[in-house]
């Protein structure tokens, strides 16, 4: 039995992917890395310092130091969603429903500490939430199925008894590792790829999801 919701942040509670993107591009172009848009779009989901990594990979000997380039990443992003941070479609209402149902609820996001406290205040929305669940200190990021399981465990409830709420494919990936349910929720640019089928159910917005879907999943 579904007992409880655990939400994604970037891109499913907040609209802040394009944040993330401006803000790689500004510190990385510092650094002599011009990344474009798609580029960008190719790592969403991933932690931020796997993300550093991995464009380090790419174009060696710019990055002189991983924690501090995603540190600048990382400020960049809070510093955006506290001048223009607004909740994706239909968050308010999500909360709402699964709070009615007597769902537990958590956040479980592969950003920083302070960026999820960052947006939770941006947005109004930190007491609705028992366990935020940061994979800034986890052994392993999204796909790995481990924040999900941190999620879960610290709300007290099997993961087979949670609903994930994500827009990306890392993130939906980890959900699915975890044995959970999941609310896939993409972008318009990756609504139709493929890959999202692998979720339980694909939705255009979070505006779209009623106590009969929910039930359905149950």
């Amino acid at each position: 039995m579904i007992q409880a919701a655990i939400f994604d942040m970037d891109g499913t509670l907040i609209d802040s992917e394009p944040f993330w993107r401006e803000a790689e591009k500004i510190v990385f172009a510092k650094l002599g890395i011009n990344l474009t848009e798609e580029q960008c779009r190719s790592t969403t989901g991933l932690r931020i310092d796997l993300l550093v990594e991995h464009w380090d990979r790419i174009y060696p000997n710019h990055v002189t130091n991983i924690t501090q380039t995603a540190n600048d990443i990382t400020n960049e992003v809070i510093r955006l969603v506290r001048l223009n941070g607004k909740p994706m479609a239909g968050v308010e209402q999500t909360i709402a429903l699964f709070k009615n149902l007597g769902f537990k609820i958590a956040v479980a996001s592969a950003s920083p500490v302070n960026l999820i406290d960052a947006v939770v205040e941006k947005l109004g929305i930190g007491g609705q939430f028992s366990v935020l669940v940061s994979g800034q200190h986890a052994q392993y990021g999204k796909p790995h199925p481990e924040i999900y399981l941190t999620a879960a465990a610290r709300l007290g409830v099997s993961a087979t008894d949670c609903i994930a709420i994500e827009d990306s494919l890392n993130g939906i990936i980890s959900a699915k590792a975890a044995r959970m349910r999941v609310i896939a929720v993409p972008d318009a640019e990756n609504f139709n790829r493929r890959e999202f089928g692998v979720a339980d159910v694909k939705l255009q917005s979070l505006e779209q999801v009623t106590q009969c879907l929910v039930d359905q999943l149950r």
